[in-house]
């Protein structure tokens, strides 16, 4: 039994029965316009960004060296054990708001705030910055083919600008389509990602005929002393002990920031009510598009670590310069278009899951309940997308934006091990309720995943500690002050979404009405224990209508 929704409880629970009923039931829904090949492309849209075309050779250049590959494996293996509990979960609770919905039913509302305020986090960090980096690739994509900008113009442009002009325009572009709709958005998506993938194996087969072996010798380069500026990880601080860059340390340290890179496949989880059949394609859709991503990454770093000695792979460009040192500088121009591309659908992919999350928490009455309402015009969470894409746009604006990007790994690791003990608590608390896609192993698989989230997030760094101890203390008060009180759960009895929105329905926390006419895609389903046991698992079966 949850606890009770009345009074300020904060570890009352939503009932799973409300969690789809609030979407099958209220004014506020959204079309049902995705199925599995729209939901791998976006993933594949958000995970293959900025990471693909530089991380491997920063990586490499500064901490790991040609050990970097392993790297990718380690930070893949970890992604894959987290995106099997993430796929349970949404098979289970298929509704968007992700880990945010996930932790409301298994944790209570207290804990789905912090999560949802981590989800936050990692979403608007993860516009912000990206948009810079954007600017700066079209920049040296103008220079590429010859178009030289007046120096007044192109200190704009710069990632490290104090005042950089093209990234909130092209936040204020990517907003406006994400509001007019999700199906212009995934058509063009589409179309984007199929060509940025295109890129990719162009530069993968041009880049494997310049390998040279020996530029995978030393394969773990000799540790070395971390400077006495740098700042140190978590577990270092711990065990009062540096472990500075390269040799085995370095190879963890490089996977905690690789990570980094397939960040993107628990916001396929978001995308759950735009989803038909979302108990099936969403878990497909988030499996399908890891695996995807993992053999480009890894391909990626192969080839370009094969193509350059690693010390000479810290620059801007990693893959542009490394191909133009081999000769083929033509490549490299098609990699400034393709790094455009990608991280484009990023953006849009980020902002997209960040209205979703907005949305979620505006329909609980945790944030503004406007928040949670849809759009007549453009059956899309309008003023959750305008939000989003305006907290991004001031952030871009601090000119040291770049210097966050370990917070939104923190975010999205913060909600990897909350996914994990999630599923083991769900087991225990709804064993019978149906599960379209489930972990193999329990409780093997979930506590790994725990245990090398845990890991990536110990060999962060303490200042990247710090400042997520200040935004979740910021998110406790806001929680106190306003969550706490307007909470749906807190108020069902009086709570009125009648603002003259979309859908006709009640919107109220109410048993699932027995009607046959509709599709379960939304139903609290359970199987009774005598039935587990005589019949074989069918999984994904009760989705056949």
């Amino acid at each position: 039994m949850a606890p009770s929704a009345n009074g300020q409880t904060v570890g009352r629970r939503l009932p799973v029965e409300s969690a789809f009923t609030r979407v099958e039931d209220a004014r506020h829904r959204l079309p049902r316009l995705f199925g599995r090949r729209d939901l791998v492309v976006l993933g594949l849209g958000v995970m293959i960004g900025s990471g693909i075309f530089s991380i491997s050779g920063v990586q490499a250049a500064n901490v790991a060296g040609p050990a970097v590959i392993l790297s990718f494996v380690i930070a893949a293996i970890v992604c894959v054990l987290a995106a099997a509990c993430y796929a349970e979960l949404s098979s289970t609770i298929p509704v968007s708001g992700s880990a945010y919905t996930f932790s409301y039913v298994t944790f209570g509302e207290m804990w789905a705030w912090l999560v949802g305020w981590a989800l936050v986090l990692e979403l608007v960090t993860a516009a912000a910055i990206v948009a810079r980096v954007w600017s700066a690739y079209f920049l040296a994509t103008l220079d590429g083919f010859g178009v030289t900008l007046p120096s007044g113009v192109a200190q704009f442009f710069g990632p490290e600008a104090k005042l950089n002009l093209v990234a909130p325009l092209l936040l204020l572009v990517l907003t406006a389509l994400i509001v007019t709709g999700t199906k212009l958005s995934a058509r063009v998506l589409t179309v984007v990602v199929i060509a940025k993938v295109a890129v990719i194996l162009l530069v993968v087969i041009v880049g494997a005929a310049h390998i040279n072996m020996a530029n995978y010798h030393p394969f773990v380069p000799p540790a070395r002393a971390a400077p006495a500026t740098a700042s140190p990880t978590l577990l270092g601080w711990i065990l009062d002990s540096s472990f500075g860059s390269f040799g085995t340390m370095g190879i963890f340290t490089a996977a905690s920031t690789i990570v980094f890179a397939y960040i993107g496949f628990d916001l396929i989880a978001t995308a759950s009510e735009d989803a038909r059949s979302p108990r099936k394609t969403v878990p497909q859709g988030m499996l399908l598009g890891v695996g995807a991503v993992t053999i480009l990454y890894i391909a990626m770093a192969v080839v370009l670590v094969g193509m350059r000695p690693y010390g000479k792979l810290g620059g801007a460009a990693p893959v542009s310069e490394a191909l133009a040192a081999v000769g083929v500088g033509w490549a490299a121009k098609v990699v400034n278009l393709g790094a455009l591309l990608a991280l484009m659908t990023v953006i849009m992919v980020v902002l997209i899951a960040q209205s979703r999350v907005l949305f979620n928490m505006g329909r609980d009455g945790l944030l503004p309940k406007s928040l949670g309402r849809v759009s007549r015009v453009y059956s899309s969470p309008a003023r959750a997308a305008g939000f989003a894409g305006l907290a991004a746009l001031l952030l871009t604006l601090y000119p040291k934006v770049l210097e966050l990007e370990e917070l939104l790994v923190i975010g999205a690791l913060f909600c990897f091990a909350f996914c994990a003990v999630g599923v083991l608590t769900l087991r225990r608390s709804e064993p019978n309720l149906e599960r379209g896609f489930r972990v193999p192993m329990v409780p093997l698989i979930p506590l790994l995943s725990l245990a090398a989230t845990v890991w990536l997030m110990l060999n962060l760094k303490t200042s990247t500690w710090t400042k997520f101890g200040v935004w979740m203390v910021i998110g406790i008060a806001i929680y106190a002050l306003y969550g706490r009180w307007h909470s749906r759960l807190a108020n069902e009895d009086s709570w009125d979404f009648d603002l003259g929105d979309t859908d006709p329905g009640t919107g109220g926390l109410q048993a699932i009405r027995p009607d046959q006419d509709r599709p379960p895609e939304l139903r609290a389903i359970r199987t009774p224990p005598d039935q587990q046991q005589s019949q074989k698992p069918t999984r994904g079966k009760h989705m056949r209508n």
